[in-house]
């Protein structure tokens, strides 16, 4: 125990020296969570909280296109803004061209006349199927009644058609009101009543929405849920180039030889550099996760909330850094020479972040991707803190997770005592 205990304190001292290995595993995280954190938060704020800004200019300025207006405004995710001196729809496509807005409307002129005509195109089809006599004195043509849509080409196609159903969305109201009212007027010869008219047009069934968690919590995760993990999983993986080149550096300066004419040997070291950067790891998540606690809302971003689990997430964590350790010895032990440490382990720690769900989100990846991610120890580590952090479980509900996890974490350890007794280290 105590030559366990002296070697623990020998490589401290190394890694207190190591400034570049610290300022990757501690400063470049923190950056980067900082950093898309904000980015990200930005885009969850447009989704979630703000409107989306809309250029309106109405061509038409009767009562229909007033209508639609108003209908536009209930949907509740535009901020309409009416520019004034515009003349036509010319100069609101420049002011699009000129990214002034990304997305304008333009409401033709005679849009009412066209929507009052098909309203009561439709009415007079409907009284005929059903044999009540209308006035059929005049026919009306189908006619594409619509509105234009002006979109920047940076806007992705996934936010246009969240756009494009907010406009339908309005549009019908607007189109089922007329029709309601011309087919009451054609029946009773009189205008529908305000009340009844919000009642069939306005009245609709509710939706609930209800976020699904395992603590049965109603509340939304926000970016700093979703960063936070991420990021502390990215920077405990990443103390691969400081242990990595460290166990490089012992087998090339001859410290194996040395330690043989000891009454130890080179496993000891090694299981002493993995407690080291064991508890190094839960060094960076106690500093990450502090970060997001309490550092994100003096910088206007939100609060990391910590789980409830308390022991759960400690014992996650404590996973998660034997994980990236063995993962990092067992680079350095196949690894020749420090620069092949580095650069492989680096190259790798950003692969495995990739396939594993930490840069592109795994809903996104193609059904090929799928198998594939599960082979990365990082996957396992976000779904493990994911479980706690967003779906708010608890320890026992995200085993499935924690059992893979520790089933890469011992095969790397064998791959690492095979490289060893290969080698001829122990």
């Amino acid at each position: 125990m105590f030559i366990l205990w002296s070697t623990i304190l020998k490589d401290l001292r190394i890694l207190a020296r190591d400034r570049v290995g610290l300022a990757l595993m501690f400063l470049m995280p923190v950056i980067l969570a900082i950093v898309i954190a904000s980015v990200q938060n930005s885009t969850f704020e447009l989704v979630n909280d703000n409107k989306i800004p809309l250029l309106l200019y109405n061509e038409d300025g009767q009562e229909v296109s007033a209508a639609l207006e108003e209908a536009l405004g209930k949907v509740g995710m535009f901020n309409i803004n009416k520019p004034a001196g515009i003349k036509s729809s010319a100069e609101l496509k420049g002011m699009v061209n000129t990214k002034t807005a990304l997305v304008a409307v333009d409401i033709p002129s005679h849009y009412s006349d066209e929507v009052l005509r098909k309203a009561k195109e439709v009415s007079r089809k409907a009284l005929k199927d059903l044999e009540i006599p209308a006035d059929s004195s005049r026919l009306y043509p189908d006619s594409a009644t619509g509105i234009t849509i002006y979109y920047h080409p940076v806007l992705q196609e996934s936010f246009r058609r969240s756009i494009d159903g907010g406009l339908q969305s309005a549009l019908q109201v607007v189109q089922s009101k007329y029709i309601v009212k011309s087919l009451y007027h054609s029946i009773n010869n009189e205008n529908i009543p305000d009340s009844l008219e919000h009642q069939i047009v306005v009245n609709q069934t509710p939706v609930r929405s209800i976020a699904v968690s395992k603590s049965h919590s109603q509340g939304i995760p926000n970016a700093t849920q979703h960063n936070i993990p991420a990021w502390t999983i990215f920077a405990m993986f990443f103390i691969v180039i400081s242990l990595g080149s460290s166990v490089v550096r012992e087998k090339l300066s001859g410290s194996i030889i040395r330690l043989r004419t000891l009454p130890t040997h080179f496993g000891l070291a090694l299981v002493s550099k993995q407690i080291t950067y064991i508890l190094v790891t839960f060094l960076q998540a106690v500093v990450i996760f502090s970060i997001g606690k309490w550092l994100f809302p003096e910088m206007g971003l939100p609060a990391l909330n910590i789980p409830a689990d308390l022991a759960g997430l400690i014992i996650v964590t404590i996973i998660c850094g034997c994980c990236a350790a063995s993962f990092a010895i067992c680079v350095g032990v196949f690894a020749n020479t420090q620069e092949q440490a580095n650069g492989f382990g680096a190259v790798a720690i950003v692969l495995l972040a990739a396939i594993g769900g930490l840069l592109v989100p795994s809903f996104a990846m193609p059904s090929s991707f799928r198998y594939i991610m599960q082979l990365s120890p990082l996957h396992w580590c976000l779904e493990a803190y994911y479980g706690l952090f967003l779906e708010g479980g608890k320890l026992k509900d995200i085993l499935p997770n924690i059992i893979p996890l520790l089933a890469i974490t011992i095969l790397l350890q064998l791959l690492s005592l095979y490289g060893l007794k290969r080698k001829n280290l122990i």
